[in-house]
Order: structure tokens, then sequence, then C-alpha cells
């Protein structure tokens, strides 16, 4: 009988451990699925070339000296940096400190789109070792209760087996939830704050390229003189610092 029990024990599958395991443990699988399916799709959206596509970014750095063409390339482009890019060119004409903040309200509207459902990914951890903990409970409850059924279940480890099962069952489960998806969220927090440096590099080399722009080329080009940025009149560009900090809510550095 030993060897029987053992045996079956050994075969269970995971839906096995489930439907034993009770309520807490299958929500516990609902909550580690949706754990799964956030982190697969941040994991796409975050990646370095569906932020800043290589190819786009050359196509408009060529059309730095004429941003009517520029400006429809970044709008018909659906790319973070092409919203970042598509504000600059589009306030071009406007006071510097308005164009700076239209650039950073744009970054931060961006990052939040990158951010988009890490917020209840970083719960996740939290909810499933509460879950766990939960199942450990219902667990002992049911031990118990099996005690309190029968005198003779003190004596009889098999009438006690089912709630001692399911108590440590949904711990294990739980913990085997939270430790996966704490790192995952870590790593897809890591990938973020690396696209909004690149974002902020993306966007700073675009500025340097337009007040860095020949005087030739902007006056013969009829598009691009009406729109150009009005420089100091000293006629060296200012030196680039960072207006607004990149990474402490969010908005994207441009140079002033």
């Amino acid at each position: 009988m030993n060897l029987l029990a053992q045996s079956d024990t050994a075969s269970m599958t995971v839906w096995d451990f489930i439907v034993t395991g009770g309520p807490t443990m299958a929500a516990t699988a609902l909550v580690s699925l949706f754990a799964l399916a956030v982190f697969v799709e941040r994991l796409a959206l975050t990646r370095k070339s569906a932020v800043i596509p290589s190819g786009f970014l050359a196509a408009i750095r060529a059309l730095v000296h004429e941003p009517v063409r520029a400006l429809d390339l970044a709008n018909s482009n659906g790319s973070p940096i092409a919203a970042v890019l598509a504000a600059a060119i589009r306030h071009r004409s406007l006071p510097e400190a308005t164009r700076r903040q239209a650039i950073a309200d744009a970054g931060k509207r961006e990052i939040t789109r990158l951010r988009h459902r890490m917020r209840l990914m970083g719960a996740i951890p939290q909810v499933a070792t509460m879950l766990g903990l939960l199942g450990t409970i219902f667990g002992m409850i049911k031990t118990f209760q099996a005690v309190a059924a029968s005198a003779q279940s003190l004596g009889k480890t098999e009438m006690l087996a089912q709630g001692i099962f399911e108590a440590w069952a949904n711990t294990a489960a739980g913990l085997l939830v939270a430790i996966p998806v704490l790192v995952a969220y870590h790593a897809i927090m890591g990938r973020i704050d690396a696209r909004i440096t690149d974002l902020d590099r993306a966007a700073m080399d675009w500025l340097d390229a337009e007040n860095n722009q020949p005087a030739a080329a902007s006056s013969s080009s009829p598009t691009s003189s009406p729109a150009a940025v009005p420089l100091p009149s000293t006629g060296t560009p200012p030196a680039p610092t960072h207006a607004v900090a990149a990474h402490a809510d969010g908005a994207i550095p441009v140079p002033a």
C-alpha cells in the first residue's frame, strides 16, 4: 500500500496539484498565468528596436533640415521615439521653455505606456504569497476538523494527510509563483529604465543636430526657415543641459 501511494504521488500532474490544493491553489494558478502574460507583453514592447527603431531614427535624422517631411515621418511611425521627436518638431517655433516642456510631456506619456500594467505585476508576488498563506490556513483547518470529527484520527496519519497536503502545497505554490515574478518584474523595470535613457539620448541628439545645422542649409530650404529655432544674439548655440530629471518622474531631459 505504501508503494502504491508513493507511485500515485509521484505521478500527480500539475492539474492534480491544483485540484487537490483547493480553491486558493486555483487562484494562485490564475495569478501566475496573468503574470506570465504581462511579462511576455512587456518583454516584447520594451525591446530597443520597438522603442527606438534604427531605420526610423536614421531616416528622420536625414530630414533634420526639413521639418515638414520629418514631422510627417514621425506622425506615421508609432514608436515612442517618434512621438517625442514629433513634439520637438511641432513646437520648434515656440519659445525654448515651452518647447522643452512639450518634449518632456511627450516623454512622460511614452514612459507611462512603457510602464503599463507594471504596477499590477509588482503586486503579484505579494498576492501569490498571501494566497499561499491562506491555502495553508485552510489546509490546517481541514486537518483539525478531521481530528475533531473522529477520535481515531489521532493515530491514523492518512486521515490527516489531505489537510496537511493542502496546507503545504499552497505554501509551496505561492512561493513558486512569487519568486520568479519578482525577478521578472525587476528585469522588466531595468529594461524600461534602459529605454528611458535611450529616449533621452535620442532626443538630445536631435536637438543638438537642429541647433548645429548650417546656415546655408536653412536658407536654401524654404520650409525650414520660418520654423528655425531662434539662436542667442552671440550666434553660438547654448551648451546642452538637462532641463528635467529623466528617471525621477518619468520625464525626458532635453538640452536647454
